[in-house]
């Protein structure tokens, strides 16, 4: 599977799931290094950086990831291998919503 392949697996899961996200499109605008994809889920930021099972990130990738985990975000690299783990960790943030929004209504 290329990363394009996966980027769009990835994309139509948030979607599916009413998650807010962006997809950063590299270019001389802007910064080099941020994660491919930006979202926010149950109220915190999610960096993820999308590879292939043998992509590796580069040096100022790894350092925006650190940065991002420095300021108690979460940013994750994302491979299809784990692809399964993520989407139930997204279906548990997403129940964990849904659970503090019953006890406060």
């Amino acid at each position: 599977m290329t990363e394009a392949q996966f980027q769009s697996k990835v994309i139509k899961f948030l979607n599916d799931h009413h998650i807010y996200h962006v997809k950063v499109w590299g270019g001389g605008y802007q910064r080099a290094g941020i994660p491919d994809i930006l979202a926010c889920v149950n109220g915190h930021f999610v960096g993820i950086e999308l590879k292939t099972e043998v992509g590796r990130t580069s040096k100022l990738q790894d350092y925006n990831i650190s940065r991002i985990r420095e300021s108690k975000g979460t940013a994750i690299v994302l491979r299809p291998s784990g692809f399964e783990k993520f989407k139930e960790w997204i279906r548990g943030e997403m129940e964990l919503r849904r659970e503090q929004e019953s006890i406060l209504s």
